[in-house]
């Protein structure tokens, strides 16, 4: 069994900012996979699919996005999920719109729910998808410019780059993380 945590902020005021590309990605992956129910589980929405691979769980914390290690923990502990069966897809300020990361392990590279959920794991060696959502403008904070929502012009780059988050999810689970970042660490969306 494997896990894809998708990190945002729970609630309508947030559905549509770059923090939460995480949910739009594990959104996406449910629909594609068409799971008709959430359920609450360890302060998260859960979905179990089964594919030909076997299980996955979906989940979306639902502790804002500075606690999510707490709800990934209860996650993984009990469905006794190893922390290298796990994927984690979120938003990050290193990349630019367009843009996605895969890596094996590492720091929070000062995001707080990757941060939250190294602090509850007590290690980093669960997989990451970064996805890009640029730096904020001159004069913009950083907290504001990360709730805020996309551009129209950045949004038909996201449509993209959430597709191709959702095919680099799927190569991982059947393929592995090496394969997955093979395949999709040099994408970028940028120009298009």
């Amino acid at each position: 069994m494997k896990a894809i945590v998708g990190l945002g902020n729970p609630g309508d005021r947030y559905a549509g900012s770059r923090h939460n590309l995480g949910f739009m990605v594990v959104d996406r992956l449910a629909a594609r996979w068409k799971v008709m129910e959430w359920h609450r589980c360890h302060k998260a929405q859960v979905t179990k699919v089964s594919l030909p691979e076997g299980q996955i769980i979906l989940v979306k914390p639902q502790t804002y996005m500075n606690n999510s290690g707490t709800a990934v923990r209860g996650i993984l502990e009990s469905c006794r999920i190893p922390s290298d069966d796990l994927l984690v897809i979120y938003d990050d300020l290193d990349l630019e719109v367009g843009q996605l990361r895969l890596r094996r392990k590492g720091g929070a590279g000062g995001h707080k729910g990757v941060s939250s959920i190294i602090s509850c794991l007590g290690a980093d060696d669960f997989h990451r998808l970064r996805v890009g959502i640029g730096k904020p403008p001159a004069g913009v904070e950083v907290v504001d410019y990360v709730l805020g929502d996309f551009t129209d012009e950045q949004w038909e780059i996201i449509e993209k780059v959430i597709a191709s988050a959702c095919e680099a999810a799927f190569v991982w689970i059947k393929d592995g993380i090496d394969e997955a970042m093979a395949h999709f660490n040099g994408l970028d969306f940028t120009d298009v």
